[in-house]
């Protein structure tokens, strides 16, 4: 009996794992201190800028959009050096059931409260970039903390970050975080064994 207890959480764990979105994940730590630094400095354009969110369960997976309500970048010749930006929680959309108008609604409710992201108590999550590493092959690491649900850790990922043109700077980045990290859990759905991990697609722009 014993042994198949613990077959059965093997099993369980193992999936909730191999469920998880795909994405690279996130480096996730204690939040940083933020240094100022100097450049040139320009505003992100909410109306090109966004988030794509996808999360998963045993049964499926979910899609939509999370609205970025307002932030800048700071370039040092061209490159992204700091910035901050941030996030209306209250845009939080679904996508993947545009056709199903009642269960869409019911997800973005259910989404919206506070077993997940509370979204009337926290209306707003934030993004303070700490450090920008450039590599080799013209990709950039950005660490920076994030608040969500008042909770605030340092996450650090990649991301396509090329040198600002004459049009601005744009940048993309494609990775997961631990839900768990920040709170965001949902008690009462074990049995559905919703994914620990939340995959996020930033579109980032910023005009001269």
């Amino acid at each position: 009996m014993k042994v198949l207890k613990l077959s059965l959480v093997a099993a369980v764990f193992f999936v909730a794992c191999s469920n998880n979105p795909k994405g690279d994940k996130a480096t996730t730590a204690d939040a940083e201190a933020v240094e100022s630094v100097d450049g040139e400095t320009l505003n992100v354009d909410p109306a090109t800028s966004g988030i794509t969110w996808t999360g998963s369960k045993v049964t499926g997976s979910h899609n939509g959009t999370i609205n970025i309500q307002s932030g800048n970048v700071v370039l040092n010749e061209g490159k992204l050096a700091g910035g901050e930006f941030v996030i209306d929680m209250t845009s939080l959309t679904n996508k993947d059931l545009e056709a199903d108008a009642e269960n869409k609604a019911k997800l973005e409710g259910h989404l919206k409260a506070d077993d997940f992201f509370a979204v009337e108590k926290y209306p707003t999550s934030k993004f303070v970039i700490t450090k920008v590493t450039y590599k080799e092959d013209g990709k950039a690491e950005i660490a920076g903390n994030l608040t969500l649900r008042d909770v605030t850790k340092n996450i650090s990922f990649m991301a396509d970050a090329p040198a600002a043109t004459e049009q601005g700077f744009h940048a993309m980045a494609d990775f997961n975080i631990n839900r768990k990290d920040w709170g965001v859990m949902y008690e009462g759905m074990k049995d559905d064994l919703i994914a620990d991990e939340i995959n996020l697609k930033v579109h980032l722009m910023a005009k001269k």
